[in-house]
């Protein structure tokens, strides 16, 4: 199609996704699949509303959301049921997205348990992506992304939460220049991305008179942003402090960069115009790890963040600073549904990019000084063309296991599932969210 119409294959990554370059369509409703993952538990008298029903006001770890408050559900009474090896750091995140046990194996976990290694079995956005492949209709680039920020270059339980199937962990990319080469091909051999924009804009402007108004709208954002990209990628690297090493005499500290705010923007970015140029439907955004000790030093907080976490209720300045973190999460998710609710659905079926889109944020704990897995914090924005009703505050009596709500996320994006991970976990079914 490329060389039919007189463009070098520099420019590809450029039209990805454009109807009226590609001659596909999105459809009248597309589906995409956010999850967004923080560590350590959440303070729960700061989270929950009040009553179940409709939200009327949010708590503090919430109140970056509030203008999108219709448009976010809480769900209180989801548990992690799965027992088996490893600690509940370790069984957190990694048979948070599996709903399945892990294998045997020499990875050594807190409080004596016995050794464990990765999960039985592929995870959730996984599964959806394999689905969404076999469809000629919903099949992409990448069929997913994985994005992590913060997240330190080692491999272990603690930091793996996407499973293509038994052992077989996926690994977050935290460096963007990283993301920047898979998503728009090798750059190393380039001054700069900016210059891979150069070599194609007289290309991209000849064709742009073929597209449609919505697309030649969304190319010019698409350009927009690799420019902007290109200035905080500099401004990232003058701050870059990611070669410092994992400290040999404790292994569950990671030193944090202190340009971690600016590297989550830039992924951001960099995952809703993968989105929005149908490179993937399905995405995770992966912050920090299990037991994460991130030193939030843009937060005022010096302080590690597992360390905080284990501090006792009474403990009023952890508390506040626990609160504070969380925030900043929140705020980060706003942000990325910002981006979202301000990029108009491509394809020209009318809407924003938040309306078929589903971001899930969730914790592998519920609570961090006690290590629970009740009441695992699960947080939806957005998907109202997913069938979710949002708005709510909805608390399961009695509690669920986590696996019914993997299943039933997986028919949000139109794939019945009759179970998922370990089988007596998912007895009842999906759940109602619409």
């Amino acid at each position: 199609m490329l060389k039919a119409m007189g463009l070098p294959a520099a420019a590809a990554p450029f039209l990805f996704g454009l109807p009226s370059v590609s001659g596909a369509t999105l459809g009248p409703k597309p589906r995409r699949l956010i999850i967004v993952f923080s560590a350590n538990g959440v303070v729960g008298d700061a989270m929950w509303p009040d009553a179940p029903g409709p939200i009327e006001a949010f708590k503090p770890i919430l109140e970056p959301l509030e203008p999108y408050r219709s448009r976010v559900s809480t769900l209180r009474g989801v548990n992690n049921k799965v027992r088996g090896l490893g600690d509940n750091h370790m069984r957190g995140i990694s048979c948070l997205l599996t709903g399945n046990e892990l294998f045997p194996g020499n990875i050594v976990g807190g409080g004596g348990t016995a050794p464990a290694g990765w999960a039985r079995s592929i995870s959730i956005d996984q599964q959806i992506k394999n689905l969404l492949q076999k469809n000629e209709q919903t099949r992409t680039v990448f069929g997913s992304l994985e994005f992590g920020v913060a997240v330190p270059n080692r491999s272990d339980t603690w930091t793996r939460m996407c499973y293509a199937g038994p052992n077989q962990p996926v690994a977050p990319i935290s460096n963007p220049r990283q993301m920047v080469d898979k998503l728009y091909g090798e750059t190393a051999d380039k001054k700069s991305l900016l210059s891979v924009v150069d070599g194609v804009k007289d290309d991209l402007k000849r064709v742009s008179g073929k597209l449609s108004p919505e697309d030649r709208e969304l190319m010019q954002r698409h350009l927009e942003l690799i420019a902007q990209m290109q200035t905080q990628l500099e401004l990232a690297d003058a701050n870059d402090s990611r070669h410092h090493p994992v400290p040999e005499v404790d292994p569950h500290i990671e030193l944090v960069n202190d340009n971690t705010p600016q590297v989550s923007r830039i992924q951001i970015d960099l995952l809703v115009n993968s989105l929005a140029n149908n490179m993937t439907r399905v995405a995770t955004l992966q912050y920090m790890r299990s037991v994460s000790q991130a030193r939030m030093k843009w937060l005022e907080v010096e302080e590690g963040h597992h360390s905080l976490s284990h501090e006792p209720d009474k403990n009023q300045d952890a508390q506040d600073k626990l609160i504070k973190i969380n925030q900043w999460f929140a705020g980060e998710i706003a942000y990325l549904a910002k981006q979202l609710a301000d990029t108009p659905e491509p394809g020209g079926v009318g809407g924003s990019m938040l309306d078929n889109t589903l971001i899930v944020w969730t914790n592998e704990l519920g609570k961090g000084n006690n290590h629970t897995h009740t009441d695992i914090p699960f947080v939806l924005i957005g998907g109202e063309n997913l069938g979710i009703k949002q708005g709510q505050a909805i608390d399961f009596k009695p509690k669920i296991a986590h696996n019914r709500l993997l299943m039933s996320l997986a028919r949000a994006m139109g794939h019945e599932l009759e179970s998922f991970g370990i089988n007596k976990l998912c007895q009842g079914g999906t759940i109602e969210l619409g």
